[in-house]
């Protein structure tokens, strides 16, 4: 019969000048630490379960912001590189009427992070920012920004983010990352951050739908602050 390995509840290390109350204490939420990890891991698998969802309504034509380069149309199907049947979307708030000049500051700050290690992400799965407003925009913006490597495309004269749930009712963008996978050359709708319908999980609560794909708020939780109740980012600092 084999072995099931045991894992310790504790361990010896110790911190400089820690109190005996810091270390029972601590030892209490690590414990809870750990078996937040083995949930997290828990839903990663039923995610990873799901049967595959509606095939993919129409194969969209989004516009490419890429640099200064004239801006040309690609296809949903076009964005899965070969060897690689996942793509992540990412709905980006940068609304297409006049007027509305600037894009959503936690948007953004998010796409800030998805520029940064999508070099890596792209070893395993096609990723993709989508957004209404028009190619020129996102271009200008993404040159402010420094964007150079995370894809970006307009999605205007498409139906894509009314289709995939990324806009209200009013028709004003919706922030949401859909996952498509390709299997048997058919691409199928495969997860979206629905928890951002469902609203808050308690009074005062964010919907923290995006928690899972936004390392900032995990990184300030980590703090005696923790995330605050009136911060959010900006889209410029003094």
């Amino acid at each position: 019969m084999a072995q099931v390995a045991t894992v310790p509840k504790t361990h010896s290390r110790r911190f400089p000048n820690e109190s005996k109350e810091y270390r029972k204490a601590r030892e209490r939420l690590l414990e809870a630490e750990r078996e937040l990890r083995d949930q997290v891991e828990e839903v990663a698998a039923l995610r990873r379960k799901l049967p595959p969802g509606g095939e993919l309504k129409e194969d969209y034509v989004f516009k490419e912001a890429a640099g200064d380069k004239t801006a040309h149309g690609v296809r949903l199907s076009e964005l899965f590189e070969s060897g690689k049947d996942s793509l992540l979307i990412y709905s980006f708030m940068f609304p297409l009427k006049k007027g509305l000049n600037e894009p959503c500051p936690m948007c953004t700050s998010l796409i800030d992070g998805y520029n940064a290690t999508v070099r890596n992400l792209r070893q395993r799965a096609n990723f993709a920012v989508v957004a209404p407003a028009p190619v020129e925009r996102l271009q200008a913006f993404a040159r402010e920004r420094g964007w150079n490597d995370v894809r970006l495309f307009s999605a205007e004269g498409s139906t894509y983010l009314r289709d995939y749930q990324s806009e209200d009712e009013k028709g004003e963008p919706l922030p949401i990352m859909n996952v498509f996978h390709k299997k048997n050359g058919k691409i199928y709708h495969t997860w979206a951050s629905e928890l951002l319908y469902l609203g808050s999980g308690k009074p005062g609560q964010d919907g923290r739908h995006v928690d899972i794909v936004w390392p900032l708020w995990n990184l300030l939780d980590l703090t005696p602050e923790g995330r605050g109740a009136n911060w959010y980012p900006k889209l410029r600092y003094d």
